[in-house]
């Protein structure tokens, strides 16, 4: 999160977290719901450890007494057994990948928190951030361009990790070449040369990762070559970059594929308002379904069940090379290197854009902006409104702390009310892409339900997957 006057939170994806084992022992796992499960011979001194047990026709809980790990060979019964995570574990988990900075250089960010928790391993999702100290031609005057982004990889990690790389240095290189050229003519560059800057340092990084790539495999004749270059080709990414001109307070996000932004703003009413800076961009989301249709026109097949051809669920991503690529690259590169088979309903390529949608707006520092960027994971969970209201939760509990710190005082001194604060309902169903969390629509929570919410992380990113996760049902989580 970045603090003060404007604020952000980097989150990556929410999933469940354990380690799945298979039991094998002399004796067989109880079927019964919530009977013990144990080992043939118990010591009195040995931990009780909770666990799931999950099988074709089962689903149930147990316990498993004794030291070291559950075995993890497989006897055959198709039976699995989760290992429950203790709170403290859980706890332990969560912060692993967290991270706080603070900037406060005087100019709307005081701080920003990241963390990450991961679902595989290598985990697929990434992050970069970047300040930058500019000056000016015009009045030599110096302010910060600060850059935050989220990447969601899927079907590898090698194109998250590329963009995590690169994807600033890109869109950074074209922004200094557009404000060098309005400078050059006495002035500062338009909004919309700011915005093709930005998409124009989407485009070229994935033009260099989709494309020429290929070039250069083909002309090395070398496989260890693809092996490197194709890699963040075959696999994907989305990507949620955000850009802020500290000498102008003015704030772009750069939305491509299903990660979200959203702005929370103080209003003089005491509530805080959610606003969405970007639209989730999938197959689901009637514009991008419209867009994609008129982009190909006459096949019925472009979005199937909310997806690019049946497959692809984001609209726009980096890398997917096999919704980019014709079907004879493919073809070539899979028989003499490697690629994925191209689909059957393939006529038309490429069906997929690393072009993002670009917003902006005007921080108010007085009205204590601050956003949270997030990929799906965080979306899935938590509403716009709560994730919003949560963020504003932990901001009061940090004012009413009794810190003599230089942080605690500027955020008692902007933030200080003391009053629980509520969020402004929200439109739900447009373009944006919220749906109903998957919490409430598979869990049966209820939106009303009070107190479910927790504060007890000094990290608020961490604060926002606890949340996500079950808050103060422990177990939930």
């Amino acid at each position: 999160m970045y603090f003060r006057r404007f604020s952000a939170a980097l989150v990556s994806s929410l999933v469940g977290y354990g380690a799945w084992y298979t039991y094998k022992g002399n004796n067989s796992l109880d079927q019964s719901f919530g009977k013990p499960l144990s080992t043939t011979t118990t010591q009195l001194a040995a931990p009780t450890r909770n666990v799931l047990v999950v099988g074709a026709d089962e689903l149930h809980t147990g316990t498993f007494i004794g030291e070291g790990p559950i075995s993890k060979n497989a006897d055959g019964s198709g039976r699995n057994v989760l290992e429950m995570l203790t709170p403290d574990q859980a706890t332990e988990k969560l912060r692993q990948n967290e991270a706080s900075f603070l900037v406060n250089r005087g100019e709307g960010v005081l701080r920003y928190d990241i963390v990450q928790l991961a679902s595989n391993n290598p985990i697929e999702d990434d992050h970069a951030e970047k300040i930058v100290e500019v000056a000016s031609e015009l009045d030599k005057s110096h302010s910060d361009w600060m850059f935050w982004g989220v990447f969601d990889g899927h079907a590898g990690w090698t194109t998250s990790a590329k963009l995590r790389q690169t994807l600033i240095s890109y869109v950074g290189r074209e922004l200094n070449t557009t404000y060098k050229a309005a400078q050059s003519l006495g002035t500062t560059p338009s909004p919309e040369a700011i915005d093709a800057a930005m998409k124009a340092g989407f485009t070229r990084l994935d033009h260099d990762i989709v494309y020429n790539s290929v070039e250069k495999v083909l002309k090395s004749n070398s496989k260890r070559v693809a092996a490197e270059l194709l890699g963040p080709a075959l696999s994907g990414s989305c990507a949620l970059l955000s850009f802020y001109d500290s000498s102008s307070k003015t704030l772009r996000v750069a939305c491509t594929g299903d990660s979200r932004a959203v702005l929370g703003r103080r209003s003089s009413s005491g509530k805080w308002t959610a606003t969405a800076l970007s639209e989730d961009q999938t197959g689901s989301n009637p514009n991008e379904a419209s867009r994609l249709r008129k982009a190909h026109p006459g096949e019925s097949r472009v979005v199937h069940n909310g997806r690019v051809l049946g497959g692809l669920e984001p609209t726009r991503a980096f890398g997917d090379a096999s919704y980019k690529w014709s079907r004879d690259i493919s073809e070539r590169l899979r028989a003499s290197f490697f690629a994925r088979h191209a689909s059957p309903y393939l006529k038309t390529p490429p069906y997929v854009t690393a072009e993002p949608v670009v917003s902006t707006t005007k921080i108010q520092p007085e009205k204590g902006d601050f956003l949270v960027m997030a990929t799906d994971g965080l979306w899935e969970m938590l509403t716009n409104e709560e994730v919003v209201g949560l963020v504003g939760k932990w901001i009061e509990s940090q004012a009413t702390e009794q810190s003599t710190s230089q942080l605690g005082s500027v955020w008692s001194k902007i933030f200080g009310s003391k009053q629980t604060l509520p969020v402004e309902a929200g439109n739900h169903g447009g373009p944006d892409g919220q749906k109903t969390p998957v919490r409430l629509g598979q869990w049966g929570i209820s939106p009303n339900e009070k107190e479910r919410f927790v504060v007890k992380d000094k990290n608020v990113a961490t604060h926002l997957i606890r949340n996500a996760l079950g808050g103060k049902n422990e177990e939930q989580g």
